[in-house]
């Protein structure tokens, strides 16, 4: 009980600031301690030496968006020749993505991360309410926004449903210069249902069992989803699943019903880079490859060793590290 009440009242202080409306922006000023050490909890999996210097924290941010206010943290650096938006999964958050996001700032991108309808520090009217298409509409229109206020190339990197995302951001809006995942899933195929489930019924008969009904209940992801195939670190994996995020069970439905604006076979908006991690027992390559094997725009495949769904293991993160690095080199035009 003790720790709820703490939790309650770190989420009312981080609620606490002044608003300083920037285009469609709104600026909070907040101290980074509101965020109630979440970021570092994740990022005590990296290597000592990939951490981020103590002095590097993310600014929060909010952007207007369907009468609701998205968070987006950022890592703002005005002589960096290319920004990254980085896009979590299901469950996820930007916290959660800050010791990829740290990467990405040290190998020289601007960094965003939103926190998606319904997670995170985000505020919607109804949780219960989101939709797999509001995530969608989401990430695309952010696209859109970016690069209306900032005309600097712009990589999307999509981590876990996040990949997918990604995909269907640069699809629909022809403004990404490329796209960089570490899993794409095609929740059509029932293989990719199997592994995405908690449950072997989920892969065989999908969303037909998750009537319209049930859509506003919120549940835990870890009890739908494989989450204990998260991370090979056992610390990792419970960190993730004591993280209480939960999303309407109408959001799984529709997940599990989407189909992309553009399939693959068609998808020439950007080159496109798998980073996928070699040792995923969540989502292993060969789901992967179903979707990324049919792509055809030019692609990049590049398996992390001994990496897992988070990938943070050595040597696969330093391996996700040198390809970030790769990315911004190409995209600079170096």
């Amino acid at each position: 009980m003790a720790s709820k009440v703490n939790s309650d009242r770190c989420w009312r202080g981080v609620l606490r600031g002044v608003d300083m409306v920037s285009r469609n922006r709104v600026v909070r000023t907040e101290d980074y301690s509101n965020y109630c050490g979440m970021h570092d909890s994740y990022l005590a999996f990296l290597p000592d030496d990939l951490r981020p210097d103590p002095g590097l924290r993310p600014e929060s941010t909010w952007w207007r968006w369907r009468g609701g206010r998205i968070h987006i943290e950022r890592v703002p650096r005005s002589d960096a020749a290319v920004r990254m938006l980085l896009v979590h999964g299901g469950g996820g958050h930007a916290a959660m993505m800050w010791p990829f996001a740290a990467l990405a700032a040290r190998q020289g991108f601007e960094v965003l991360v939103p926190d998606l309808p319904g997670y995170g520090r985000s505020e919607v009217e109804s949780a219960g309410a989101v939709r797999y298409s509001d995530w969608v509409d989401c990430v695309a229109d952010l696209v859109r926004a970016e690069k209306a206020a900032d005309p600097r190339p712009l990589v999307v990197f999509g981590a876990s449903m996040g990949g997918m995302l990604a995909y269907e951001a640069a699809a629909r809006t022809g403004m990404v210069e490329a796209i960089a995942v570490t899993c794409l899933l095609d929740p059509r195929s029932p293989l990719a249902r199997r592994r995405i489930g908690r449950f072997r019924w989920l892969g065989r008969f999908g969303a037909p069992l998750l009537v319209p009904v049930v859509d506003g209940v919120r549940v835990p992801m870890r009890l739908v989803a494989n989450m204990t195939a998260m991370s090979n670190l056992p610390g990792l994996t419970a960190t993730v699943i004591a993280d209480p995020r939960g999303g309407g069970v109408g959001f799984l439905r529709t997940y599990l019903c989407s189909v992309p604006l553009v399939e693959p076979e068609n998808f020439t908006a950007c080159p496109v880079w798998l980073l996928h991690p070699g040792a995923d027992r969540w989502t292993p390559l060969a789901v992967s490859r179903m979707f990324f094997d049919r792509i055809a725009a030019p692609k990049h495949l590049l398996v992390l060793d001994r990496a897992s769904h988070y990938p943070v293991e050595d040597p696969g993160i330093r391996q996700l590290t040198t390809a970030l690095a790769d990315i911004h080199h190409w995209v600079a035009g170096g």
